[in-house]
């Protein structure tokens, strides 16, 4: 049989393509049918998921940053891929068109019910709201608020065997001035309305200090609340049970760190397979680099989950770091969340998010395979990158890698600049800048930013030309070194390092910015060619 080479050219292009979209530094899948955890090494905090025949559905907390609500798919478990968003701007959109460091979408749920999806998330600061879609990519319809009110957070719905729908919640002590008690209300049969008073179902004061995060199930008749407590770096899994949707609920403590390093486990998911088994998504608060998120295999013993490895026969797990593939009945291939980007495609990769809600204008995809940033106009009210709206950032993807950026830079005013930030409430960035009518390289810190604390600079450099490398090596605890190009070949290493922090209930994320501070209706911009993570170099 002969082939043609155009059949070749074209299954070699995509295969090529394929291994494009597989991560560099970090693959859950070992390939020899077990996986290591965790599953998503990137901070997809608060994690929710379902299943819908052979597919898993995942959505993630997105506190101030925007498009909300990330949608991840997987068929294995193992193999996830980032789809969609379920919020493009947040509400109002108005607060939200600055930067609300720690507001916006905190732990969500999804279900999946009479053929569309129910996504539940809570805005601290205004309520909970739910918005709805026939299809997992959308469109999802406007969020309408089913009960406002401050400190509302991390809602679940269950709909009944009898027809009544019913949601768990827990409260924020921050906002509401109470913490560490779930309570139950019912909602209108649409579940789109709150329609009884709370009643307490837990207080977990004595016990489970900061219980929060509560998932609702039913099974055998009984009523189930998986919730963690004792604090997100420091705490456990409680499982609550109950005959009656309000209790009493009798407690279990069934997973906690033990002898591993995965401190927490915090928060959670439970999911089953077409074959039987069940598996129990949660996160692992890693500082710098954010709530990453963990796979335990899970099984039932006498209506009580048993969550991970029991080693010690304690009847209490610990999370395990290696362990054998879900069996869904097939073998699927290895996906990973998308990292880098060539800027190819007409739309935005879904890794990236600004920190508040967008505005036209700050970016441009084009037809020359670029990513087009004009500078933004940066007001002196806004004094310094914390609070900077047009960040266009990505979380960070593994403990080591190297982030390089390659792009043109084309300012027409004084004091332009594009640059690389790794942002938290520490941050650093390197930069390219117009200054004086020369082109300089500049690498600038700040150290409690959050603070409201004067960047500081710590290397400049005279250079010529307008295509550049910016990069940012990281090594493990986020030690992070600078360094820049103008060939990609040989770089400029900046002397002095830098470790990176996190930022309010997020990781520490990697940046692209164009900035000014001159108004007017013509300014320069950046072209970026690629934006690439690689192993350490």
């Amino acid at each position: 049989m002969k082939i043609k080479l155009t059949t070749i050219v074209f299954i070699v292009s995509a295969f090529c393509a394929a291994a494009q979209n597989i991560s560099k530094v970090w693959v859950s899948d070992n390939g020899n049918g077990t996986y290591k955890n965790p599953v998503i090494d990137a901070d997809y905090s608060d994690p929710d998921a379902v299943r819908v025949g052979d597919d898993y559905y995942m959505i993630s907390s997105s506190f101030n940053h925007a498009p909300g609500l990330p949608i991840l798919h997987s068929k294995d478990l193992v193999n996830w891929s980032l789809i969609g968003h379920g919020l493009k701007t947040q509400l109002p959109v108005e607060h939200f068109s600055k930067v609300q460091h720690g507001g916006g979408v905190w732990a969500p749920s999804i279900r999946y019910h009479n053929n569309e999806f129910y996504i539940y998330y809570p805005d601290p600061d205004f309520g909970i709201y739910l918005t709805k879609a026939k299809n997992i990519t959308g469109p999802w319809t406007e969020p309408v608020m089913i009960e406002a009110g401050k400190g509302l957070i991390d809602p679940c719905p269950l709909w009944d065997n009898d027809g009544k729908v019913y949601l768990v919640h827990a409260y924020a002590g921050s906002r509401a001035g109470l913490k560490s008690i779930i309570v139950v209300k019912e909602l209108n049969a649409a579940g789109t309305k709150v329609i009884s008073d709370a009643v307490m179902v837990y207080d977990g004061h004595e016990l489970d200090a900061t219980i929060e995060g509560p998932k609702f199930y039913k099974r055998n008749s009984y009523y189930y609340i998986f919730a963690p407590a004792g604090g997100v770096s420091t705490g456990w899994q409680t499982i609550l049970r109950s005959k009656n949707v309000y209790g009493p609920y009798e407690r279990k403590v069934v997973l906690d760190q033990g002898s591993t390093t995965i401190n927490g486990p915090h928060q959670g998911a439970w999911v089953d397979t077409k074959t039987g088994e069940h598996w129990f998504l949660h996160f692992q608060d890693k500082d710098a680099y954010g709530r990453v998120v963990h796979l335990q295999p899970m099984k039932w013993i006498n209506d009580w989950p048993v969550i991970g490895e029991d080693k010690d026969g304690d009847g209490k797990c610990e999370p395990v770091m290696l362990y054998k593939k879900p069996n869904v009945g097939k073998t699927y291939p290895i996906k990973t969340v998308a990292d880098s980007d060539e800027f190819n495609s007409s739309k935005l990769g879904f890794q990236w998010q600004w920190q508040a809600n967008p505005k036209e204008g700050w970016a441009f995809p084009t037809a020359s395979g670029s990513l087009r940033l004009f500078s933004a106009y940066q007001p002196d009210s806004i004094n310094n990158i914390w609070n900077t709206p047009n960040i266009l950032g990505q979380k960070t993807p593994a403990d080591e890698f190297t982030a390089t950026v390659k792009f043109s830079f084309k300012p027409k005013f004084e004091n332009e600049k594009f640059g690389l930030v790794m942002l938290g409430s520490d941050y650093a960035y390197i930069a390219v800048e117009k200054k004086d009518d020369a082109i300089n390289i500049i690498c600038n810190e700040n150290i409690k930013a959050d603070k409201n604390s004067k960047e500081k600079e710590i290397g400049s450099f005279a250079v010529k030309g307008n295509t550049f490398y910016l990069r940012i090596q990281v090594e493990k605890g986020g030690v992070c070194r600078y360094s820049f190009s103008d060939n990609g070949e040989k770089f400029t290493t900046i002397e002095k390092t830098f470790v990176a922090k996190p930022g309010r209930w997020v990781g520490a994320k990697l940046g692209l910015f164009c900035l000014r501070n001159n108004v007017t209706n013509d300014a320069g911009y950046a072209d970026v060619d690629w934006f690439r993570i690689e192993p350490l170099k």
